[in-house]
């Protein structure tokens, strides 16, 4: 399933109904604006035609008409962020929804991997192996939605990974399905624990790592697998390496590097935590930043088993990754906090993180809207931004 790329998105572009024709471009619009906004300074200050003194209100209105041309560049950048279906870093397109509390479901369509479930959602359907961070309904709920929807399609029963600790729990849930909807639910159910290793195919494998959540739970790292000349035989020429090769001889070792790691949910001891090692030098991480600001602080994180964005800042010198790509944001956030909130980071962490912030809204997501009224003898225009709905005498595109 190809993930949509941020740079193929499509301009938005408004049309004011009121002062710009709609065939007119961004350069020209902002020139009629303040064609408009000269034009009502030179009759109100008297420098127009037809002399005479004057208030010297056009000042303000020119004033008013830049702010308002900002402020929808400002929502133009909003509404293009609402129509990010997912992030693209480090050669991998990732795809998903993570809303704390709602549901959490991340795919990396190259790898055919997903990690989480949340409510079933169609895109995560075709991906193979599909690993399970812990019980909770926002990561597992949609499990068995996702199996039945393969079986739909006549897809292969897909691989699920789940801690061992659960899989007999998961087992009995799965069967309370087949019974209640009479539907097969064919799943290959593999409980990976902490140490062990699962080959995904020839060149990829994947490993669980420890994590801190409320309940039980764990990460996973995908590795690829590669193939390096041993030292020993560093020295060699081409067809000495084939004739080695050729009697049987084991000349390479295997070596794994890890491409991307995924936490779930967890709080931020898993980053001290020297065996969590290849989870923070992974080309890319996959974690979680509940809280953003000072409303919540690090030990109401903690007390429910979450990272805030301070403790991330706080360990940046840990994190090896190339990119970091952060999830799970509480709903009480919208697109411009997350934004804001990640541009903190920047500092501490270069370039490399990015947010998914797919299911979150913008404050500006009602549009822009503008009113004309009178005041004395003066006519100003005001820009201003719809609400749940709009008011009397505001004329909204």
């Amino acid at each position: 399933m190809a993930a949509t790329s941020l740079l193929s998105l499509p301009s938005l572009r408004l049309t004011h109904r009121l002062l710009v024709p709609a065939s007119s471009s961004a350069p020209a619009s902002r020139s009629q604006f303040q064609t408009l906004a000269a034009k009502k300074a030179a009759v109100a200050t008297g420098t127009g035609e037809g002399g005479g003194g004057g208030r010297g209100a056009g000042g303000g209105l020119l004033s008013v008409l830049d702010r308002a041309m900002a402020d929808e560049e400002e929502y133009r950048r909003a509404r293009a962020q609402v129509h990010r279906k997912g992030v693209e870093v480090e050669g991998y397109a990732i795809e998903g929804v993570s809303v704390g509390g709602h549901e959490t479901c991340v795919t990396v369509p190259s790898l055919n991997v997903a990690f989480d479930i949340g409510r079933g959602p169609l895109f995560a359907v075709s991906q193979d192996y599909l690993f399970i961070t812990h019980a909770h309904l926002d990561h597992i709920g949609g499990l068995p939605m996702y199996i039945a929807t393969r079986g739909l399609y006549n897809l292969k029963p897909p691989v699920v990974f789940v801690p061992p600790c659960i899989k007999d729990d998961v087992e009995d849930l799965l069967q309370i399905h087949r019974r209640m909807s009479q539907v097969d639910l064919k799943v290959e159910l593999v409980a990976l624990d902490l140490g062990e290793t699962f080959e995904i195919r020839n060149d990829l494998v994947a490993r669980p790592f420890e994590t801190h959540h409320a309940i039980p739970s764990q990460g996973y790292v995908i590795y690829s697998v590669r193939r390096k000349l041993k030292k020993q035989y560093a020295h060699l020429k081409g067809n000495q390496i084939m004739k080695m090769k050729q009697s049987g001889a084991e000349i390479t070792d295997t070596i794994l590097y890890p491409e991307v790691a995924f936490t779930g949910d967890t709080k931020s001891d898993f980053i001290l935590d020297p065996r969590n090692a290849d989870a923070l030098r992974a080309k890319v991480l996959i974690t979680e930043a509940t809280f953003l600001d000072d409303q919540i602080d690090v030990d109401h994180a903690r007390e429910h088993g979450h990272m805030h964005l301070s403790e991330i800042m706080e360990h940046s010198q840990w994190f090896r990754n190339k990119a970091i790509v952060l999830t799970h944001f509480s709903n009480r956030y919208s697109l411009e906090d997350i934004r804001q909130a990640v541009s903190k980071l920047q500092s501490k962490l270069s370039s490399k993180v990015v947010a998914l912030t797919e299911g979150f809204k913008s404050d500006y997501r009602y549009g822009a809207t503008f009113r004309i009224f009178a005041c004395g003898n003066d006519e100003y225009v005001r820009f201003i931004r719809l609400g749940a709905c709009s008011r009397e005498g505001e004329i909204a595109h």
